[in-house]
């Protein structure tokens, strides 16, 4: 048995090398590599994913599993190589469908497709990006066919980002919590013209957001030993190896909460990927469950923890200190108002809590859409805007505002939405989940005692990593699994 789980482990240890070089890469490309350099550095990350491909899909990878995988040798393996070993299985069986060339090809072409993506964005010209996404759409169609699926074929790129996980369970899910929130949209939003939130877009300079932000993320516990925060375009979180989980944001001078809402989102990321279990390190199970489950870390910390009037009742004062003059006549109450304010909007990630959850079903309608073949890329202007004024009753004045705000279409990450209303739904069930093992969740908040609530993510989720499942995670942390209601009942709660 040792031989061949020796060879197996450094093997995942290159297949992880390769990984963290393709993420320093692409951190780089994203947080202020030069323009020029961008097409080359894209090539290099296709090269690099590659060669991580063909590791993942080789014939010695699949010797060796099915070596691990022979009755008399699993028996004697630990729980911990089991669970590698299965996460290897799934990894290759999808690998080894596609030739690697084509993977070099699709990597290659998003990563100049994101490229592509800022400049069609800027100029609100989504004939630039137009001939990417065709050929993205394309590749992803037949990726599937190789890749084979049961039921619907969206079914297998969901699985890739959230395992088990379905279009029937989905379409179920998120056809209650459209139904139960459309009709709350607009009576909150009226009520919400009622709020004083003027103040949010007087002109903060970014030193001070900064100085704010990296204050925050001391306060949630992040260690700057193990990251650092940078500003890019669009807020992402970066896992560049044990001990380097990276955060970036974006401050606008003219919109305070923004930088202070994803710094606190991208720092939940960084938690989780920062108290992952050490024994973790260099195995396939160093990373998140699923990305719902990712996001659900980060919507708990930025909705349940950041956007709470007891953490505001703490924080306030020091936020006023930085920007006394644009803050002048106003309190932690009226400040926790402006930011709670329900109005349909345009934007996703400038979204509120109540409306967020429909960004997120509208992109998952018709990428589903395009993913059986139903809808045409170059319809996706036209039906966005439709389905924006359909269920938020706004429209885009342009495409860069409507259906070039998000990058994952350019990145090929079709699948990945749905994951954000999951991580939503899970933030609550683990917040009720929380209130229930310490009651006075709301008080250790207002004094600044945000550790223990930490603490409390870090011993039922963080650790675990990808060894557990995100149905074995929720069920264990909150006695039921993903239920819906417990979002639906907060949204209601707080804005019915």
């Amino acid at each position: 048995m040792e031989k061949p789980l020796q060879r197996f482990r450094e093997l995942v240890r290159k297949i992880r090398a390769f990984a963290d070089a393709e993420a320093v890469l692409y951190w780089d490309l994203r947080t202020g590599a030069p323009r020029k350099g961008a097409e080359a550095r894209a090539e290099t990350i296709g090269f690099l994913s590659s060669e991580r491909f063909k590791l993942i899909a080789s014939a010695e990878m699949g010797t060796l599993l099915a070596e691990l995988e022979e009755p008399s040798v699993w028996e004697k393996l630990g729980e911990l190589d089991r669970r590698q070993v299965k996460e290897a299985r799934r990894e290759h069986d999808r690998s080894v469908r596609i030739p690697p060339e084509k993977h070099r090809e699709f990597v290659t072409l998003t990563s100049k497709a994101e490229t592509v993506w800022e400049e069609a964005k800027r100029k609100a010209d989504f004939g630039l990006l137009a001939p990417y996404l065709e050929r993205i759409v394309a590749m992803t169609r037949e990726f599937i066919g190789l890749w084979g699926h049961e039921g619907h074929p969206y079914n297998t790129l969901l699985d890739q980002y959230e395992p088990g996980m379905t279009v029937d369970v989905l379409d179920r899910v998120f056809g209650e919590l459209k139904a139960e929130t459309v009709p709350l949209v607009q009576r909150a939003a009226e009520r919400s013209r009622q709020v004083r939130a003027d103040f949010l877009e007087l002109e903060y300079p970014a030193d001070k957001q900064r100085e704010f932000s990296l204050f925050m993320l001391r306060e949630m516990g992040y260690d700057f030993e193990a990251g650092r925060l940078d500003e890019t375009e669009h807020p992402f979180m970066i896992t560049l190896g044990p001990g380097d989980a990276r955060v970036t944001t974006r401050y606008k001078e003219n919109d305070v909460w923004f930088a202070l809402s994803s710094t606190i989102h991208e720092g939940g990321h960084a938690l989780y990927e920062q108290n992952l279990a050490p024994e973790l390190a260099g195995t396939l199970l160093y990373d998140g469950a699923s990305m719902g489950m990712h996001e659900s870390q980060s919507r708990f910390w930025e909705i349940f923890v950041g956007s709470s009037l007891p953490f505001w009742r703490r924080y306030f004062p020091e936020l006023a200190r930085l920007f006394p003059r644009q803050l002048a006549g106003v309190d932690a109450e009226g400040f926790y108002r402006a930011i709670n304010r329900s109005r349909p909007s345009l934007i996703r990630i400038e979204a509120d809590e109540l409306t967020y959850n429909l960004h997120i079903i509208i992109r998952y309608e018709l990428e589903k859409a395009l993913v059986a073949g139903e809808i045409g890329v170059g319809e996706l202007p036209a039906l966005w805007n439709a389905k924006y004024g359909a269920y938020l009753g706004v429209v885009p004045a342009h495409d860069g505002e409507g259906v070039l705000q998000d990058v994952h279409w350019a990145g090929g990450s079709f699948g990945y939405f749905p994951t954000y209303t999951l991580g939503n739904m899970y933030a609550a069930q683990l917040m009720h989940a929380l209130r229930r093992d310490m009651p006075d969740v709301d008080g250790r908040i207002e004094r600044g005692e945000l550790a223990p609530i930490r603490r409390w993510l870090t011993d039922r989720i963080h650790r675990y990593g990808k060894s557990r499942t995100p149905d074995e995670l929720i069920r264990e942390a909150t006695g039921e699994p993903l239920n819906p209601r417990h979002l639906i009942e907060h949204l209601k709660a707080k804005f019915g």
